[in-house]
C-alpha cells in the first residue's frame, strides 16, 4: 500500500551528538532517511560490507571524510559512497545541518565502524 510520508509520520530517533533521524524508507533493498546534525557534531568513521549510500545535503554545509579524501558538501549538492569505503559525516560550522542518505540496499546489520571520526584532519 502507498502512503505519504512525512517527518511528522515518519519513525524517528537520536544518535551520536545529538543528531536526530527520520526514516523514510526501511526495506531490506532500500533505506532512505532525513537527518538533521547540530553545529560541531560528527559521526563515527565506519564502513558498510555491501551497501553504498548517497548523502545529499538539504541544508547547510557538510564535510565528508571518504577513503583517504576529504569533501566539503554544500546544500544541493551530494556525494556517492561506494561500498566497503571508509567514511564519516561531521558539521564543522556553527549552523545546523540537514540531509538525505540514501542506502541500497539497507544499512541494517552492514556497518563497520572503524574508529571515533573528528571529520576535520
Amino acid at each position: 500500500m502507498n502512503e505519504i510520508v512525512t517527518p511528522e509520520t515518519a519513525p524517528h530517533y537520536v544518535w551520536g551528538m545529538n543528531c536526530q533521524s527520520w526514516v523514510f524508507v526501511d526495506s531490506e533493498g532500500l533505506s532512505v532517511k532525513r537527518e538533521r546534525m547540530p553545529a560541531g557534531a560528527s559521526e563515527v568513521v565506519h564502513f558498510h560490507q555491501t551497501a553504498q549510500q548517497f548523502f545529499y545535503l538539504l541544508r547547510g554545509t557538510a564535510t565528508m571524510v571518504v577513503g583517504k579524501g576529504d569533501y566539503s558538501i554544500r546544500e544541493g549538492q551530494g556525494l556517492l559512497v561506494p561500498a566497503k569505503t571508509t567514511h564519516c559525516i561531521a558539521n564543522n560550522t556553527a549552523a545546523e545541518i540537514e540531509f538525505l542518505v540514501v542506502s541500497q540496499p539497507t544499512t541494517n546489520n552492514d556497518r563497520v565502524n572503524v574508529e571515533e571520526a573528528s571529520a576535520t584532519r
